[in-house]
């Protein structure tokens, strides 16, 4: 099973899109390939190459519907107060039609209706999920300042990259450090990665999907 872990930037910013690419093997997650500048057009013929031939895991960091009337929907509110449980900033939660957010947000809902309306789409499998969240309620409380600042400090990305390694995800290239981006991904992919495998379970887990929210949500 292929895990893909993509951290997801406005419709025009393809600079800070990020997408990498994971062989889920056992216990580990053992790094492939990765994609920055990421466009849309990019990102979907990499998928498409990759369900051709076996089933994908994709864990998108962007919210991927929005509420009806706007505000939050029901799991923005649940994420927001479990990751609050673990001393993390609930206003890393915002709500998908909020003003920053609403361009993310389109992006997200136009990329993976493409996906799933596309070829394969029977071997693909898409999760939404919150990097900070799988980062912060995994790494525990020595280190969790590092889930705090990482979007800002080299350190911080040196420390969850170093503990990254320790979990089980391998290969990463050590380049990675240098944005918060590319951690993102790596943290996207973790996500979906115990939301994919049966023998694991996220730390946080929004199950109910419907027609107005169709996607799961996990960290």
């Amino acid at each position: 099973m292929k895990v893909i872990g993509i951290d997801l930037a406005g419709p025009a910013n393809h600079k800070d899109t990020v997408m990498s690419v994971f062989q889920a093997s056992e216990d580990l997650l053992v790094f492939e390939n990765a994609m920055d500048q990421a466009s849309d057009e990019k990102i979907f013929t990499a998928i498409q190459a990759i369900a051709a031939k076996e089933h994908v895991v994709i864990g998108i960091d962007a919210p991927l519907s929005y509420q009806d009337g706007g505000g939050d929907r029901p799991q923005d509110k649940s994420i927001r107060q479990f990751i609050k449980t673990y001393g993390l900033s609930g206003s890393s939660i915002m709500p998908p039609t909020l003003t920053k957010m609403v361009y993310l947000t389109l992006r997200g809902i136009g990329i993976t209706r493409r996906i799933l309306s596309a070829n394969h789409a029977d071997h693909i499998h898409i999760v939404e999920v919150h990097p900070g969240a799988a980062i912060g309620t995994r790494i525990g409380s020595k280190k969790l300042h590092h889930a705090l600042h990482y979007k800002k400090e080299l350190e911080s990305r040196i420390a969850i990259f170093n503990w990254f390694q320790s979990i089980g995800i391998m290969g990463i290239p050590n380049e990675f450090v240098e944005t918060s981006h590319a951690i993102d991904s790596c943290a996207a992919a973790l996500a979906a990665w115990h939301w994919g495998d049966m023998t694991k379970q996220p730390t946080w887990h929004w199950k109910e999907s419907t027609d107005e929210h169709p996607f799961e949500f996990c960290s």
